[in-house]
Parts: structure tokens; C-alpha cells; sequence
């Protein structure tokens, strides 16, 4: 039975590029969706830009435009940057709109109106130079739990901590260096305690990964703290009803963003209902896609403020860990800072997919790049291991049978068992076990190429009376390429293309994937990757990141 599936990831914020620490998640979430689609499931995926902040009406400010303009060129240049890595939503939308504001005040009215939002007079870091109240990620010092310096106001990258500003040993103000000064003001928080007996019994579902459920239980162990959900004017976002000069905190309303996102392509499609995917009784499937620096918010005051207003909860919550280049953090200094927009310059978006499938599981541990074996390995498996079949079978039938395949299968045992593996193939993709899905399917590539080496038709055409075994051996390996493809269509969704059109096949599915190629026409094979040299990766590693 077709499955019903609801998928965001995390939202970019909109004030830079996107580059390639951002594309793991996107890559991740778009090969999940891709082999949902794959498997005819109907499968949604949703994302916006997360527009609204002080960064955001800063950056504008030092630009001379309205944030509004700002935005609008940012989200121009992320939504060309994910379409050119190939990475297909079915609704990319923005946290600033009629919709979201609509629904994050009706939310918010909801939680008030239930008694679940207090008000507190607080002490709040001020830059006094700058007359304004601070974010927490405007403040900066050592960690009051393990003391790293130059740590945010709101969590330790180090070690995980969250806290306020007020905690951080020797603060600093990030927009005038000077040390910020405490003024009262007052803010609305939303009493996350009250549900913590219900975000247990959820982490007890099996909705969460273990290792974010045994750091969720370390929060539970030391006490959830009232959550606070606004900020003060000036600011870039939704003003809170009914409080002149307060507005929302922009982690209140960018979740609420996945929400508005679909409410935008329900106006537009008479196909899609909201309260399918977001009553609290829904029975679809909904699942974020997130990286590990933001559990706390997505897997915490998510899930409580959707209880609270009388939505669902997620399905689950998928995180990742973070991306390393050569071992390294990113770093502009060592040129290992790429924006997606500079690797796309040098070298074929595929190539990163393909490298990255190699690399991600089910776990939220970090993932390296290293460009040695980054190259060796689409050099080696898509080139010299998949199109390689494609390029030594089609030759001989394009040019000994007139592009036409064999009438007959003469090895439907090695057939067999590569359409056997696409269920164990399927069930890796679905848990997110990427890399041992590649490594099943370049097993399933070396076998092939195995064949075509032992049954050598190279050598057999230059017998008088082989033909026809020729032509059945490259029919094999090219029945077994389109096989191969299939699998690697959520990670490689151009090349697959190609190849279809190569192989002058409809668009392939899981479920036909055991209908052979037999007496069929194919067109002139054309390269359908290239190899990747050492330069061409230096140039990358090594590109001008100065303007990045």
C-alpha cells in the first residue's frame, strides 16, 4: 500500500550562500524523498528559507536595503543553488509570509490561551554603544560549563551546553566588542516543564535516534527550563499580538515554517489538504531531516508546542552530524570553506552527491571529505566500475546488431539475484544506511563487470558464428546497468536520466525493476560521466574564497 509522507529539511537561514556543509542535509533528505517517489509512495518535500532575525536586519542595514529585499536575493540564490545540485522540493517558500504569520499568531494565542505562555521581567544583555538588546548569538565568551572561549550565548559548540547569555564568562558584544551591559525587559516564555511527561513518553517511542535520545535524557535529568519565545523591537519578524514592540523569537516561527510552506502548496493544489498532514489524529507520516546542533529545538519545543496547539507530532526526527574537509572544520584560511556555488564551478554536483551517499548512515557522527579519496572514488566506482559496463556493451551492440538487444536471456540467475537485491537495497535507503546501500551496490557492479571480463566478447566476435552470444553477453550487462542505475537514481538522478534515454526506456521504478530489456532498440551510447583529475580538484581546494 502507498505510503503518505510529509519531509522537510532544516531551513537555510537567509543571510549567505549555501555551501557544502549546508548540502549534506539537503543531499541526504532529497535521496531519501527521490526513493520514496522511486517506490511509488506519494512523498512531499517541503523547505523554506528562515527569514526573519537581528542578523538579517543587520546585514540589510550595512547593505542599504530593506531586509525584505534582502531576503528576496537570498532566497533567489539558494533555491538556483539547490535546483543545480539537483535537489528537488516540491515546495521551497519562505518564514516570511502571510501564512506563517497567520499561523505562528494562532499558535501563539493558543499556547496563551491555555495558560502554557508566562511573562517574566529578565535581565538581557545590552550593547549600550549601540542602544539595542542583544540575541544570544550577539554575545560571545567561555563556556560556563567546560570554560572553550568564543563560544555563542545560547550553546556551546564544544560541549553542548545550552544557557543564556548571562551565564558566558567574559562576554563580549559581537557588533561592538565592548562588554554588553544587563537591562530589564520583559518577555513571554512558554512553560516547557508542563510537558515533560509527554516529550518522555514520545522519546520512549522510538521516534528519536539512540544517541539523540540519550542526549535528550540528559536535559530531562537536569530540568527543562520555561522556553523564551520573544524578543525585543528593534527586530525583523512578527510583531506578538496584543505586545506593542515585542516580537517572536525566530525559532518560534521558523518551525512553524514547514507548516506554512504547506499551507502555500495547498493554495495551489486542490490535492493536498493541511489537516492530512498536521491534525493531530493524522495518520500520514512526517519527518525533519535536521543537523545535530539543533536537536534541542526541533526534539524539545517542537513536538511540545505542536501538542500544546493541538497539532502532531513528527514521525521521527533524522539528525546528521557535521561536514569536515580533509579532516578539518571548514575554514576560508585553509580553502576548505566551498560554497556550493564555487564547487559547482568546478566539478559535477553528482560527484558530491555520490560522495556523500558513500559516507552517511543512520547515525549522527560527522562525515569527512577528503579530496584524495573523494576523487578516487567517482573515478573509480561511477566511472570505472558503472558507465563502464554501459560503454564496453553498448559498442558492440550499436555496432554488430544494429542497437538491437538480444531476443533471449542467457544468464537469468545473475539477473535474478540483482533484482533480489533491490529489496535489501530498498530497506537500507529507507533507514538512512546510505553508504552500506552503495557498497551492496558497487558489489553488485563488480560482479557484473566480472561477467563481462570471464565471457570476454572481444574476444568471441572475432569467431565466426559467436554473434549471437555476443550479443545475449552485452544484452546481460546492460540489462544488468540498468539495474545498477535504478539503485543509484535517488543519488544520481541525472545520470540515471540519461541513461534512460540512452537505454530508450521510460522513466524506471522500483516495482518494474524486474521487467528485462529483451528484443529492444537502444540508442548510441555518449559518455555519460568523466573522470575527474587532479587538477580539477586542486582548482576547487584551491579556489579564491576571499569574496566567499
Amino acid at each position: 500500500m502507498s505510503r503518505n509522507i510529509l519531509v522537510t529539511s532544516a531551513l537555510p537561514y537567509a543571510n549567505g550562500d549555501i555551501h557544502i556543509g549546508h548540502l549534506v542535509e539537503y543531499i541526504q533528505t532529497d535521496i531519501w524523498v527521490r526513493f520514496q517517489k522511486l517506490r511509488g509512495n506519494r512523498c512531499l518535500y517541503l523547505c523554506a528559507d528562515d527569514a526573519h532575525g537581528t542578523p538579517i536586519m543587520l546585514s540589510a542595514e550595512a547593505q542599504n536595503i530593506t531586509p525584505d529585499a534582502l531576503i528576496k536575493d537570498v532566497q533567489a540564490r539558494h533555491e538556483h543553488d539547490f535546483a543545480d545540485f539537483l535537489i528537488e522540493f516540491d515546495n521551497f517558500y519562505t518564514t516570511h509570509s502571510d501564512e506563517n504569520r497567520t499561523l505562528s499568531e494562532n499558535i501563539y494565542r493558543h499556547l496563551r490561551d491555555n495558560g502554557d505562555i508566562e511573562t517574566r521581567t529578565i535581565e538581557q544583555a545590552f550593547d549600550a554603544e549601540k542602544e539595542m538588546f542583544l540575541p544570544d548569538r550577539f554575545v560571545k565568551g567561555e563556556c560556563p560549563r567546560c570554560g572553550t572561549a568564543d563560544q555563542y550565548g545560547d550553546n556551546c559548540e564544544h560541549c553542548g551546553a545550552t544557557y543564556s547569555p548571562a551565564d558566558l564568562n567574559n562576554p563580549i558584544s559581537v557588533l561592538s566588542g565592548t562588554p554588553p551591559i544587563t537591562k530589564d525587559s520583559e518577555h513571554f516564555f512558554f512553560n516547557l516543564a508542563k510537558y515533560q511527561p509527554m516529550l518522555e513518553d514520545w522519546l520512549a517511542s522510538g521516534h528519536l535516534q539512540p544517541a539523540v535520545v540519550n542526549k535528550l535524557k540528559e536535559w530531562f535529568a537536569t530540568g527543562l527550563n520555561p522556553w523564551d519565545i520573544s524578543r525585543d523591537a528593534p527586530y525583523f519578524g512578527f510583531e506578538i499580538p496584543d505586545a506593542p514592540g515585542k516580537y517572536f523569537y525566530v525559532w518560534l516561527d521558523a518551525p512553524i515554517g514547514y507548516m506554512a510552506s504547506l499551507k502555500n502548496m495547498c493554495a495551489q493544489r486542490d490535492d493536498i489538504k493541511f489537516d492530512d498532514y498536521w491534525r493531530s489524529d493524522a495518520d500520514t507520516e512526517l519527518y525533519h531531516f535536521i543537523g545535530k546542533d539543533i536537536i534541542y529545538f526541533h526534539a524539545l519545543f517542537w513536538p511540545a508546542i505542536l501538542k500544546a496547539a493541538g497539532y502532531r507530532a513528527p514521525t521521527a526526527i533524522f539528525a546528521h552530524g557535521f561536514l569536515t574537509v580533509n579532516g578539518q572544520k571548514m575554514s576560508k584560511s585553509r580553502g576548505t570553506f566551498i560554497k556550493a556555488r564555487t564547487y559547482l564551478e568546478h566539478l559535477d554536483p553528482e560527484y558530491l552527491r555520490y560522495y556523500f551517499a558513500a559516507k552517511l548512515n543512520s547515525g549522527i557522527d560527522d562525515l569527512d571529505l577528503n579530496f584524495e579519496d573523494f576523487m578516487q572514488r567517482i573515478n573509480a566506482d561511477l566511472v570505472g566500475k558503472v558507465v563502464n559496463i554501459a560503454s564496453r556493451c553498448a559498442g558492440f551492440i550499436t555496432k554488430h546488431f544494429d542497437g538491437k538487444l538480444a531476443d533471449s536471456c542467457s544468464e537469468p540467475e545473475l539477473l535474478r539475484d540483482l533484482v533480489s537485491a533491490g529489496e535489501s537495497i530498498a530497506e537500507l535507503y529507507e533507514t538512512r544506511e546510505y553508504s552500506h546501500a552503495i557498497r551492496d551496490i558497487m558489489a553488485l557492479a563488480d560482479r557484473t563487470n566480472q561477467y563481462i571480463n570471464d565471457k570476454a566478447p572481444w574476444q568471441l566476435i572475432k569467431l565466426e558464428g559467436n554473434e549471437k552470444e555476443v550479443q545475449e553477453i552485452c544484452s546481460v550487462g546492460l540489462n544488468c546497468f540498468r539495474l545498477i542505475m535504478l539503485y543509484l537514481k535517488p543519488v544520481l538522478p541525472k545520470t540515471a536520466a540519461n541513461s534512460e534515454a540512452f537505454l530508450n526506456i521510460e522513466p524506471m521504478t522500483w516495482a518494474a525493476r524486474g521487467e528485462l530489456l529483451i528484443d529492444h532498440a537502444i540508442h548510441p551510447f555518449k559518455p555519460l560521466l568523466q573522470r575527474i583529475d587532479q587538477k580539477q580538484v586542486a582548482e576547487l581546494s584551491g579556489a579564491d574564497v576571499s569574496q566567499q
